[in-house]
């Protein structure tokens, strides 16, 4: 770990768990396949950004802080945050793709991230990308990802639709638990897009808390969380919905046998092993996830550079009127067990 990420105090530096990264170009596609959703990039109208296309659209429009690390840190300074855990744009993990597909774009995308990491430790943590779709493959790409010195993988909050909590998933997170990896789990192509009424953004907005939380509680009721107590994960957006939800877990475990017979810890003991950002917006909000997941699980997080993004993030801990210790936690200490910076 870096002097200045070691040394960086509550009060004038943060962690910012939950930013992402687009690369400057994509590879053209080398695989033998015809009608692939391979990304590449194309101009954007304003002369800083560009297009990502996939299937000859426009998915999104990305700014140059994307993947220019120099003007990242420019726009780091005025938020307070001093170092940044980078992610891909969720996407981009392509779990859609066939395998062997997948695993080269993920390949590339881990080489240049880790290149980004390497050039500048001090203010960037990576965390790369595995073909999920193939369990082999992923664990072998996050062999290779830890190789290269990224602190571990971002995974979607589901595999084409298979929840994380399905047994088939459970050898890679054995894996990184053995391996020590940090894992951060995103809202990816999300359930319940059919009962918006809205345009697109409402995605973002409203689908994504309701798919995360389903995501995380799948890992509670398949025991998979219980029996891998040492592993290191985190939920975007709060956990999305968990914290509501976990009341009525909590009653289903008490009251209904069935339940009680998926997990020998009740929910509420076992949701205090995960990881969640305070990606929420809101101060009254951001208490309950303390309530329920404890001060030393809560991160700070903005989802830069994307206009979502919680623009305050160090006046978004300060105003919880926290003691300088809980402060220190959100702010960079619980960043660093999570990552594996620091000793829990």
């Amino acid at each position: 770990m870096s002097a200045v990420l070691q040394s960086a105090d509550c009060d004038c530096g943060l962690v910012d768990a939950h930013t992402h990264w687009v690369p400057r170009q994509f590879p053209a596609y080398v695989g033998q396949r015809k009608s692939v959703a391979w990304p590449s990039m194309a101009p954007g109208v304003a002369a800083c950004d560009r297009n990502v296309m996939l299937d000859g659209r426009i998915y999104r429009t990305v700014p140059n802080s994307s993947w220019d690390s120099s003007r990242r840190l420019q726009e780091m300074t005025p938020t307070g945050v001093t170092h940044q855990v980078v992610s891909p744009m969720p996407e981009l993990l392509s779990y859609w793709l066939a395998a062997d597909d997948a695993l080269s774009l993920n390949s590339f995308m881990n080489e240049e991230l880790a290149a980004m990491v390497k050039a500048d430790p001090a203010h960037f943590t990576g965390l790369g990308a595995v073909p999920m779709q193939d369990v082999e493959l992923a664990i072998k790409e996050l062999e290779r990802c830890m190789a290269l010195g990224l602190a571990g993988v971002e995974v979607g909050s589901n595999i084409n639709g298979k929840p994380l909590g399905h047994s088939e998933h459970e050898p890679f997170f054995v894996a990184a638990e053995s391996l020590g990896a940090a894992i951060f789990v995103h809202a990816l192509r999300p359930a319940g897009l059919d009962r918006l009424v809205g345009p697109p953004l409402l995605e973002q907005v409203l689908a994504f808390p309701g798919e995360v939380g389903l995501a995380a509680a799948s890992l509670l009721t398949s025991g998979t969380l219980a029996r891998l107590p040492k592993l290191r994960i985190a939920f975007s957006h709060g956990g999305g919905s968990l914290a509501m939800l976990l009341p009525r877990l909590q009653h289903g475990w008490q009251q209904l046998p069935p339940i009680r017979k998926l997990m020998d810890q009740s929910p509420s003991e076992l949701v205090r092993k995960l990881f969640v950002d305070n990606l929420v917006y809101d101060i009254d909000t951001i208490h309950i996830l303390l309530k329920v997941f404890g001060t030393s699980q809560v991160l700070a997080g903005t989802d830069y550079p994307f206009p979502i993004m919680d623009r305050e993030p160090a006046q978004r801990i300060d105003q919880l009127a926290l003691d300088d210790a809980t402060r220190k936690m959100l702010r960079q200490n619980n960043a660093l067990r999570w990552l594996g910076k620091e000793s829990a």
